[in-house]
């Protein structure tokens, strides 16, 4: 059953978070809600933590305190690399291999959704790349590939650090488009971005980071009411004023 402070579509819960590296606090009491089947975008300036806590629901760091419960119990390390795919920022794995190669070896070791493998391809433009190399493809092409792996991959909530680093403004709108489809479907899509307008366009609701401290959570409505509540002045349907104001 939910826990009384979860919403009823809640798939995971992060309470009070915390990563420290010595003295610096990278990550300080974070808490947040992830709920089935949406986009929920992380946004933060660069060094805010976005990519310390992505690593840390990755289970590839450990945290200092705090919890990451389902609605029913707590998460443990193996729990957290069945539930989270984490998809890094600037990786080229396998560069030597072809994009066919990744996403069949991806669909056959993880048990992924075979069907959608063509329709994930189409989605992400990558017919013309299936014969060509990780290692011999633009930034932004490996960008497309490896999200299609992270789409390919069965796990309930997937994880992308800056999905739309190295796309042009058509590409970027695509991919958003393909992301919102696969959400729809009820897989949850958690996106680190730094591009506010970025997070506009594809996400249902925001957590925003600065300073390794949420400074607010919700729709863009929701925080702007909150936004409005500390600067009368904060644009409605301003996704960058609201941040500002809020943090």
């Amino acid at each position: 059953m939910p826990t009384p402070d979860s919403p009823p579509d809640s798939i995971a819960q992060i309470k009070q978070l915390t990563k420290r590296y010595r003295r610096l606090v990278a990550l300080s009491e974070v808490s947040f809600s992830i709920r089935r089947g949406e986009v929920l975008g992380v946004i933060g300036p660069n060094g805010s933590g976005k990519t310390t806590l992505f690593e840390c629901l990755g289970g590839v760091l450990p945290f200092d305190a705090g919890a990451i419960v389902r609605p029913d119990r707590p998460l443990g390390y193996r729990d957290l690399a069945l539930t989270f795919f984490y998809l890094p920022d600037a990786i080229a794995p396998w560069p030597a291999q072809s994009v066919d190669w990744v996403l069949d070896f991806t669909l056959g070791f993880f048990g992924g959704p075979a069907p959608m493998r063509d329709e994930v391809v189409r989605r992400l433009d990558l017919e013309p790349l299936l014969g060509s190399a990780i290692g011999s493809l633009s930034k932004g092409q490996r960008k497309r590939t490896l999200l299609a792996l992270a789409l390919l991959t069965p796990h309930p909530v997937m994880l992308a650090d800056e999905p739309f680093d190295g796309l042009d403004l058509r590409q970027s709108r695509d991919v958003a488009q393909a992301l919102r489809s696969f959400a729809a479907r009820k897989r949850t899509i958690v996106l680190s971005i730094h591009q506010v307008s970025d997070a506009a366009r594809v996400c249902d609701r925001f957590v925003l980071l600065s300073g390794g401290r949420v400074c607010g959570e919700g729709t863009l409505d929701e925080l702007t009411t909150l936004a409005h509540a500390r600067d009368q002045s904060t644009a409605h349907g301003d996704l960058e004023e609201v941040f500002l104001a809020l943090t």
